[in-house]
C-alpha cells in the first residue's frame, strides 16, 4: 500500500527527521505503520522511528496493547506506551461529573453538564492521547524534527474527508525544532488496510476477528454504533467495565450517547436492581430537561458568560429551577434565591471582565517585547 505524501513531509524525511506512528491496535493504525515503513525503507530514512501507543486504562480492549507489540516486533520499532498521568478514561468521566457537579452547586453553569465526552467535544482524544503523545515526543526528542503519523483515512466519515493530508504541528517538538503531523494513508481504502495487514502475515485484534468489532477505539466509544457497542458486550473483559459506565449513566441521568442509554445495550449483563435505577434515572432525566428548558435562552451559555444579570423575576424562575434539579438529582445546591443570583451574577461578570483585562495586559506584553 502506497502513502500520500506532500513536500513538507519528504523534506523532514530526507533529512531523517523522528518518525512517530500512533498505533491504537486497530487496523488503520497497524495498515499505516507498514505502509510508513516500507516507504522509509525505500527512500533511505535513517533517523529514529518509533510506534507511539496512548494507553486509556480500563477502558482499552485487552488485545489492543499486544497487538501493538506485536507490530512492534514485526518492524523492529520501539514502542513507546503514554499514559494520562492523571487517571485513565474512566477517571476523567468521573472526575468531570464530580467537577461539574460542584460548578452546578456554585452557579458557575446554568444547566448541569454531562460527563461524557461528545462527538463534537472529544477530549477522550486530545487529553489522553494527543496532549500525552506530543508531551512524550517533546520529552524524548527534545533537539529534533518529528513527523507524527497518524492512520486517519478519508473513507471514513465526512469530516476526515477533508482532512489534510498533512500540517504544521508546533506541540510535538520544542521551540527550534519543526513539527509535523502526517496522515499516510489518508487516501487508502478499508480493502487495502485489510490487504497490507494479510499480505504481512500479522494478526488481526481479536475486537474484529472474535467480537465482529467494526473499528477498534476504547471498548465502549462515543463514536461507536450501536452494533459494536452490543458485539463489545460480549466480551467478558469488557463486561465490568460496562457496569462501572451504567453506574455513572444513573448517578448522572445523562445517556453515553446523547439519546442512547449504555445500559439499554446489554441489560442482561447488569446486576441486582441496576435496571430499576437506570429506569428512575430516565425519568429524572426527563424531568431534568423540562425545567431546564424554563431557563430564558439569553441566560444560557454563550462566549463570554454571563453577560447580563438576570431580572427580579428571571432569578426567581432561575432559582426555582435550581431547587428542583438539585431535589431531582440530590445536589445541595446554593444561590437558590433571587438575590443571591443576581448578586451571583454580578460577581461572575466582575471577574470575567477582570480575567478579560490580565489577558489584554499579558497580551500587550508579549506583543511589546
Amino acid at each position: 500500500m502506497n502513502v500520500s505524501i506532500t513536500d513538507g513531509v519528504s523534506a523532514l524525511l530526507a533529512a531523517n527527521a523522528v518518525v512517530a506512528v500512533g498505533v491504537s491496535g486497530g487496523k488503520d493504525s497497524q495498515a499505516c505503520a507498514l505502509a510508513v515503513a516500507a516507504h522509509l525503507d525505500a527512500i533511505g530514512h535513517t533517523g529514529p522511528r518509533v510506534l507511539v501507543h496512548s494507553d486509556l486504562g480500563v477502558v482499552e480492549w485487552k488485545d489492543s496493547l499486544p497487538t501493538c507489540e506485536r507490530l512492534a516486533a514485526h518492524l523492529g520499532w520501539e514502542l513507546i506506551v503514554v499514559r494520562r498521568k492523571a487517571g485513565d478514561m474512566l477517571d476523567r468521566w468521573r472526575g468531570r461529573w464530580a467537577n461539574n457537579v460542584a460548578r452546578y452547586r456554585d452557579l458557575e453553569c446554568v444547566k448541569l453538564i454531562l460527563p461524557w465526552s461528545t462527538p463534537s467535544m472529544r477530549f477522550c482524544t486530545s487529553e489522553l492521547k494527543v496532549h500525552v503523545i506530543a508531551s512524550e515526543l517533546k520529552k524524548r526528542f527534545p533537539s529534533q524534527n518529528v513527523v507524527n503519523v497518524t492512520g486517519i483515512r478519508r473513507e471514513e466519515s465526512s469530516n476526515r474527508a477533508k482532512a489534510p493530508c498533512s500540517q504544521h504541528n508546533s506541540a510535538i517538538v520544542k521551540a527550534g525544532a519543526t513539527g509535523m503531523t502526517w496522515n499516510a494513508i489518508i487516501d487508502a481504502t478499508l480493502e487495502d488496510v485489510f490487504g497490507s495487514i494479510a499480505a504481512v502475515g500479522l494478526a488481526l485484534h481479536e475486537g474484529y476477528t472474535r467480537y465482529k468489532m467494526s473499528r477498534i477505539s476504547c471498548i465502549y466509544c462515543i463514536m461507536s454504533n450501536e452494533d459494536d457497542l452490543k458485539n463489545s458486550a460480549t466480551c467478558p473483559d469488557n463486561q465490568d467495565v460496562y457496569r462501572d459506565m451504567v453506574d455513572l449513566e444513573i448517578e448522572s441521568t445523562f445517556a453515553f450517547q446523547g439519546a442512547r442509554w449504555l445500559g439499554d445495550i446489554a441489560p442482561h449483563l447488569l446486576h441486582g436492581n441496576t435496571m430499576l435505577k437506570l429506569a428512575r434515572a430516565k425519568e429524572t432525566a426527563f424531568l431534568r430537561k423540562l425545567a431546564e428548558n424554563r431557563i430564558p435562552k439569553h441566560l444560557l451559555y454563550t462566549e463570554g458568560w454571563p453577560t447580563c444579570v438576570p431580572t427580579h423575576d428571571e432569578a426567581v424562575l432561575l432559582a426555582s429551577v435550581r431547587r428542583e434539579v438539585g431535589q431531582l438529582l440530590r445536589i445541595d445546591v446554593g444561590y437558590n434565591d433571587a438575590p443571591s443570583i443576581r448578586y451571583r451574577f454580578a460577581e461572575l461578570m466582575e471577574i470575567g471582565l477582570e480575567k478579560a483585562k490580565q489577558k489584554a495586559i499579558k497580551k500587550a506584553k508579549k506583543t511589546a517585547a
